[in-house]
């Protein structure tokens, strides 16, 4: 871990450069704009959840991290839990690694998440011992706080952030996001944990005025993707005016505009809900789905489980697979389907080998499919 962070996050004209210089060889249409704040990030992130938590792995990703940031895909994604804090720790060597070979910071857009605790090197014997000694001993957090390995009070997501730009190497994050904070709910209730992410809300919204953080948002697995009377289900409207008042109280100004501008949600071929599932309410009576929402509520939408575990690496849809007979395998296909889905902005795919790197660069070298070509797999699905 080294102690010099690199200072920087995420610009506009520096990631319009890294467009035209690292991403000349990608095709038109691989770049998405971030909000109105026009950020140029690619249409493929880099994940990196998976794999052993071993000296080799490590040593894969910071190559994959480097490689693939230098060669058009500006978006990498981790968390302060991904393999013991390992991935977040290659994700630093990966950075320094692409910024010798001329990528600068401002050309990266680096995200990290919180909430799941976050072991060193393995899983605790006794975890409840564990999370007396190192959580509540420490002032990070209560018993009542956790769930399923999973703790929401603001000073443990403060932890995080900070362990998370610590291992990572750098002054800012461009994005923290808190990590499938639904799974509080059958604990606690949903009016409870929207308490609780009031004040984790308001710790990000500090770090954002400390100049450690740039963006926030939450990162779900269940919560987007259900129906609207399922006690799981989250609005992103809800997670709004939460922010807001976090915003208003951290900057002391009834005017303050929140930073909550970014959500993660599976999305691919098999769990469609975010383009199918009419369930977010965006004011003045609409409803859309939650890709359409976030767009119209001003939030940058990710899809998580590009590939569906690998699932979807070894076997595509048949509309997918007739839609697409020029991409060499089903990985790229998958690959294809989510960064071609209209409104997602960046599609993550965990990469834990090279070879893998390799599919997602293969698909940033065409042009995402036209819009109507895109429909036409869910007529043919029907």
């Amino acid at each position: 871990m080294t102690t010099t962070l690199i200072p920087g996050h995420c610009s506009m004209r520096a990631s319009k450069h890294y467009v035209t210089t690292f991403g000349k060889e990608c095709a038109e249409g691989h770049y998405s704009d971030f909000l109105n704040i026009h950020l140029q990030l690619s249409s493929l992130g880099l994940g990196t959840f998976p794999g052993a938590p071993s000296d080799e792995v490590d040593a894969q990703y910071a190559d994959i991290v480097a490689d693939a940031l230098t060669q058009g895909i500006n978006v990498i994604d981790t968390g302060a839990h991904y393999r013991y804090g390992r991935s977040a720790a290659a994700v630093g060597f990966g950075i320094r690694r692409a910024m010798e070979s001329g990528v600068t910071r401002e050309q990266m857009f680096l995200i990290s998440k919180g909430g799941f605790l976050s072991f060193r090197n393995e899983r605790p014997a006794d975890p409840a011992a564990w999370f007396q000694q190192e959580v509540v001993a420490k002032g990070l957090g209560r018993l009542e706080d956790l769930t399923q390995a999973h703790c929401i009070s603001p000073e443990y997501i403060a932890f995080q952030l900070e362990l998370s730009r610590r291992l990572m190497g750098v002054e800012t994050l461009d994005a923290f996001l808190i990590d499938q904070p639904e799974v509080h709910i059958p604990a606690i209730g949903k009016d409870q944990l929207n308490r609780k992410l009031e004040k984790v809300f308001m710790v990000l919204e500090q770090a954002v005025k400390d100049k450690k953080l740039r963006y926030y948002g939450i990162s779900t697995f269940d919560g987007f993707r259900v129906e609207t009377d399922n006690p799981l289900f989250q609005s992103i409207t809800s997670m709004q005016g939460h922010a807001e008042k976090a915003a208003r109280a951290i900057w002391r100004d009834d005017q303050a505009k929140h930073q909550f501008k970014v959500v993660q949600m599976p999305f691919n071929q098999v769990m469609q809900e975010g383009f199918t599932r009419f369930s977010q309410a965006t004011g003045q009576g609409n409803i859309a789905s939650t890709i359409q929402a976030a767009h119209q509520l001003g939030v940058y939408l990710m899809a998580s489980h590009t590939l569906f575990k690998g699932h979807l690496a070894n076997q595509a849809m048949d509309p997918v697979q007739q839609a697409m007979p020029m991409l060499q395998n089903h990985a790229q296909r998958a690959l294809q389907f989510n960064r071609s889905t209209p409104g997602v902005g960046t599609s993550l795919v965990g990469v834990s080998t090279p070879a893998h790197l390799q599919d997602m660069l293969a698909v940033a070298h065409v042009p995402p499919l036209e819009k109507t070509a895109y429909l036409q797999m869910y007529q043919r699905a029907e």
